[in-house]
């Protein structure tokens, strides 16, 4: 019996999509909903008030990952997104 050795498989040809090419995807009406943690909204939103740690919030983003708002509970970030006339897509 002859064996053949296979080809490695773990290759990738993904290309890189740049900020740009984000910001741009949907035609600016694509955002998303991410659930952060209270520890890293100061990196975030500098201009929030300082909120006591340990909590779970939701952020929405533009497509190219610009921060746009911050509150307590997925539905209003969706229901946000969705007064802005955005698309929402949730990140986990």
């Amino acid at each position: 019996m002859t064996q053949h050795k296979l080809a490695d498989t773990n290759t990738t040809n993904e290309a890189a999509i740049t900020q740009d090419a984000l910001a741009h995807l949907g035609d600016g009406r694509l955002a998303y909903v991410k659930p952060i943690r209270s520890e890293d909204v100061a990196n975030m939103f500098p201009q929030a008030p300082q909120i006591a740690p340990g909590l779970t919030l939701f952020a929405l983003h533009a497509a190219d990952g610009t921060p746009i708002m911050l509150t307590d509970t997925r539905e209003s970030a969706l229901a946000s997104a969705w007064s802005n006339e955005l698309e929402a897509v949730s990140v986990h």
